[in-house]
């Protein structure tokens, strides 16, 4: 069992810190989350997690955040920004090397980004390095980790990648798309981050770490392709500006614009480990290769949305909405709530009984003619009804959806078998709200390349329209 450490966790709100936080919670370290937004932040269930309201940009509440604490995650970066982002990166480290010195803090961990210095570098990738510089002003000890591309679901650069690939049938590739990186997946980054608790040196340290694998954006968009079963021709074209290239993945993928040319500027400088002192002072952690990540990434989407996004930190400007759902990923996700004066054990009573004769709630004509165009083309249909005895279990099939999980009293998840160009889901969740339950419909589409968005897009009217009056039809059920 790993010693237990008073830990201050900034950016918990973020892509890495939120994945931190209960891998943390879970080791029964003592944890205190400094945040903007304290709602924001999702606290393991059973676990005891201290917030406190701040901010390391205008340097609030740090000496209430980081009283009694021995160490503390620094995962802040104002890349998304609207105003200079190094001057804000620069006036977050001065305050919290500070408030840390002051404090008593023993040691701060740090993740950097991963570039060589005799190189002119971009912006962000020197303000990642002066943030290093400056935490190592203070006395505390400071592990930086410089980590080159992370692969995982809802990393920025993977869902750059991803987007990119599910959206356009051919690839125009800059000269930015053939540089050098050696990424790693987002396991392997936490576990360096989780055992830099333990590390025994007292000394400050820089520790370059990837994967096994040194590849390119190119290789990473051709492996996943291959992983999705799509072909990508690639048009290399000379010359892209940086700004060219940021406002292209404006329009075709989830990054804004501003946060795109801060990316490509960066990308342009290989990202390689040359010091390898990371596999000596960490033997335990053997990095895994581009695909695998890949394919971890992917699988664990089959179960699960990402646990967290880029998109979550406060400065990237929020998740991004359109016409149809929200993104999410490759997903297009229709998710809807309404509140019901009932007990929530009531509310999931009814989610329960859910197809079959009893229906879907709302214009079962519509499911109906649904399941007669799916066996016309070969699929399941509406024959199988719900299970004998009439309660549903994990595994169970469900008209043309199969039941894929159940949290007794919370949450039904079901998998659709009907034939689509892409996947989809259908999930019901009850939790209690001051009015009784509230309860949280979301119908969730992973498309298959054009064809699949094409199709989401072109029954998204019609699927509103059933899925609103399918929330409300379930709500008037509850009440009965």
């Amino acid at each position: 069992m790993p010693a237990t450490h008073s830990v201050c966790l900034t950016g918990a709100t973020g892509y890495v810190g939120g994945r931190l936080l209960p891998l943390l919670a879970r080791q029964g370290q003592r944890v205190t989350c400094l945040t903007r937004r304290p709602a924001a932040i999702r606290c393991p269930e059973g676990c005891d997690v201290r917030v406190v309201e701040g901010d390391v940009v205008e340097g609030t509440h740090l000496g209430e955040a980081l009283e009694g604490v021995d160490t503390a995650y620094y995962l802040v970066h104002s890349m998304g920004a609207k105003r200079s982002f190094e001057e804000a990166d620069r006036q977050a480290a001065r305050h919290f090397a500070a408030a840390a010195k002051r404090a008593g803090v023993q040691r701060i961990i740090y993740l950097g980004g991963l570039a060589h210095d005799e190189s002119p570098l971009s912006p962000h990738l020197r303000s990642r390095h002066e943030v290093g510089r400056i935490l190592r002003e203070s006395s505390c000890q400071v592990l930086e980790f410089r980590a080159s591309i992370v692969i995982g679901s809802g990393s920025l650069s993977f869902e750059m990648v991803r987007s990119l690939v599910e959206r356009l049938p051919v690839m125009v590739t800059p000269r930015w798309v053939w540089v050098p990186a050696q990424p790693i997946a987002i396991d392997d980054l936490l576990a360096y981050l989780l055992a830099a608790l333990e590390l025994p040196d007292a000394t400050s340290r820089i520790y370059e770490i990837g994967g096994a694998d040194e590849v390119t954006y190119g290789d990473l968009m051709r492996v996943y392709a291959r992983e999705r079963g799509l072909r990508r021709p690639m048009l290399p074209v000379p010359v892209i500006t940086p700004r060219l290239s940021s406002l292209w993945l404006g329009l075709v993928t989830p990054l804004y614009a501003r946060v795109g040319r801060k990316l490509v500027e960066s990308i342009v400088h290989p990202t390689v480990v040359k010091d390898t002192s990371a596999r000596t002072a960490f033997p335990d952690i053997k990095p895994m290769g581009m695909q695998a990540a890949v394919q971890r990434a992917l699988t664990g989407e089959e179960i699960e949305f990402a646990t967290t996004r880029w998109s979550d930190a406060l400065s990237a400007a929020g998740p991004v909405r359109q016409w149809g759902g929200v993104t999410f990923g490759t997903r297009l996700v229709d998710s809807r709530t309404l509140d019901v004066p009932v007990a929530p054990t009531k509310a999931f009573a009814a989610v329960m009984q859910i197809g079959g004769a009893n229906g879907w709630y709302a214009w079962n004509g519509l499911w109906q003619l649904r399941g007669a165009l799916d066996l016309l083309v070969g699929g399941v249909g509406l024959r199988r009804g719900r299970p004998p005895g009439g309660v549903l279990r994990p595994g169970d099939a469900l008209d043309f959806w199969r039941v894929e999980r159940i949290e007794p009293g919370k949450l039904l998840r079901l998998l659709a078998e009907m034939k689509t160009p892409g996947r989809a889901w259908l999930e019901f969740e009850v939790s209690p709200c001051p009015a009784g339950a509230r309860i949280r419909q979301t119908a969730i589409f992973d498309p298959i390349g054009i064809s699949g968005r094409l199709y989401w897009y072109a029954l998204y009217p019609l699927h509103a329209l059933v899925f609103r009056g399918m929330l409300r039809g379930l709500a008037r059920t509850a009440q009965q």
